[in-house]
């Protein structure tokens, strides 16, 4: 879907929002729609046992998709709300983090899904609704602002709230391992390149920058996917979060690339950097140890950024050629566009750009607009 604002408007306000079925997280083969119904099946008799919730089993349908073996339901209650079951198989997907999540966001006054009743050995969940429209449903060039500036208050507290030792450690080990899916699986498989030394020693040698910058960074809660397909929209401001069930701990500008450097919805620059400036001033009020300098803060946030979309081309080469969902494959220009203009700005990360032309046997790109 292309939301195209006025012609005044085009120059300031350019946005692309494609809706998937799918996040981020490593997508593995979908199970047989038998298996899908059997589980439906059980859940519907765990759904049964339910009488406090006054559930109208006969409403049950599909509320939502991502890319993992999760199933989520919305059902009709007997006094004219909706539930959602939530099926998450427990060989594939972790319920108690969900869980843990829930509870740690709740308490730090954000909107999430309430878990009313659950059960572990079988991965079923209930929890309250917050609705069917997320921000990737409603922005556009007029709501934008709003949205982005509720997402931003709602992040910094958020991540004033952290604490060490809570969250497993977004280490370098973890970075490194995601910047390999990028290695195996977009230029391994997808383009089909196996890299000679001195190739792996250039690349290697901006992985080690990236990861030094984040590492570097302050470290706090981080959701890591914190965009327009996670954040539900709410009529009474702040954004409901979901899909918070992978929430670390680690590098301060994280979730601020994810929502300003979505892989589904791409802004201009000019409108990246002014709700970036306004992130970094809102967090430097709330007491979050930000670089003191903006231009330092920014270079953190670009690079951060490129180590993430270096791992999602890896994932949608992975999504295409693993698991047979060839569409992630048209959004590999979005990414690799995020990619071309971090890696022409820096002269530590202009190899990385060389190289990735030579891999594709194309020539320098120029007329980059910033």
């Amino acid at each position: 879907m292309l939301l195209k604002p006025s012609e005044q408007c085009a120059q300031t306000f350019s946005i692309t929002i494609l809706f998937m079925s799918s996040t981020l997280a490593p997508a593995q083969a979908t199970p047989a729609s038998g298996d899908k119904e059997q589980r439906k099946s059980v859940l519907k008799d765990w759904l049964s046992s339910l009488k406090d919730y006054q559930l109208q089993l006969d409403s049950m349908r599909p509320a939502s998709a991502d890319g993992s073996f999760r199933q989520f339901y919305r059902i009709d209650t007997a006094d004219g709300g909706s539930l959602i079951a939530i099926d998450a198989p427990p060989a594939t997907e972790n319920s108690a983090a969900y869980i843990k999540m829930a509870n740690l966001l709740k308490g730090m006054n954000l909107s999430v899904p309430e878990v009313f009743a659950h059960d572990l050995e079988q991965g079923f969940m209930l929890v309250s609704d917050l609705g069917q429209h997320t921000y990737a449903h409603v922005l556009n060039h007029d709501t934008a602002f709003k949205l982005y500036m509720d997402a931003i208050d709602t992040l910094v507290l958020m991540q004033a709230q952290s604490q060490p030792d809570v969250l497993p450690e977004y280490d370098r080990a973890f970075l490194l391992r995601e910047l390999h899916i990028f290695t195996e699986w977009y230029i391994g498989k997808h383009l089909g390149v196996v890299l000679t030394e001195a190739q792996t020693a250039t690349l290697n040698k901006v992985f080690d920058h990236l990861l030094a910058s984040a590492l570097a960074q302050p470290q706090v809660f981080v959701h890591r996917d914190f965009h327009s397909r996670n954040l539900m929209w709410m009529d009474k401001g702040n954004p409901g979060i979901v899909d918070f069930q992978d929430a670390v701990y680690g590098p301060i500008t994280y979730d601020l690339v994810s929502l300003l450097r979505d892989a589904y919805v791409q802004w201009d620059e000019e409108m990246v950097l002014d709700w970036a400036i306004r992130y970094w001033e809102k967090a430097k009020r709330a007491g979050l140890p930000v670089s003191p300098d903006i231009d330092s803060f920014y270079r953190d946030f670009e690079w951060m950024g490129l180590q993430r979309h270096l791992k999602i081309l890896g994932i949608f080469s992975r999504l295409s050629h693993r698991d047979g969902k060839h569409q992630f494959l048209d959004d590999i220009p979005t990414v690799m566009e995020y990619i071309r203009k971090t890696t022409h700005r820096y002269k530590e990360l202009v190899p990385l750009l060389r190289l990735l032309e030579e891999l594709e046997n194309k020539a320098p790109q120029v007329g980059y607009t910033f």
